[in-house]
């Protein structure tokens, strides 16, 4: 495989090859697909496209997944949060694939994953969004915001 054949989707510009601003750019749409495919496969996995709960009730059992991780907050709020949370996580995806309002996304997804986070540790103790590296998906995506303010001035 030639290392002009690896293109950065926006640029038409070969993103592979030597030097680090070919490896940066490379990175960096890399993680914009690893967080956004990870989006999207959590909301696929709550419709019962794939995983564990496939079937009609398929939102309903990520309905109970949210009130378990947001136990300490009020029953009344937890459909709230799953849909806005199936929203949010939806855009952010779309949004992180395609390369659009890129600073606002990936800022966006950092916040959303460190509430996960948070919550998580809150309601489930802090083992589980380290094995489930929520806060490293966070951090990346602040990295990856860091890396376009720095392009953009």
């Amino acid at each position: 495989m030639s290392n002009r054949t690896l293109i950065d989707a926006v640029s038409s510009k070969p993103i592979l090859g030597k030097g680090l601003v070919k490896w940066e750019r490379f990175a960096m749409l890399y993680a914009r697909f690893a967080l956004g495919t990870a989006f999207l496969s959590a909301v696929a996995g709550r419709f019962g496209i794939w995983g564990e709960n496939t079937g009609p009730d398929s939102f309903k059992h990520f309905i109970e997944y949210t009130a378990e991780v947001n136990s300490f907050m009020p029953a009344f709020t937890i459909p709230f949060l799953a849909w806005t949370a199936t929203i949010a996580e939806t855009f952010l995806g779309i949004a992180l694939i395609l390369g659009i309002w890129l600073r606002f996304v990936v800022l966006a997804a950092a916040g959303l994953l460190v509430l996960f986070g948070s919550a998580m540790a809150i309601s489930l103790g802090i083992k589980s969004p380290l094995d489930y590296s929520v806060f490293s998906a966070s951090a990346g995506a602040l990295l990856l915001a860091r890396r376009i303010d720095s392009k953009t001035k």
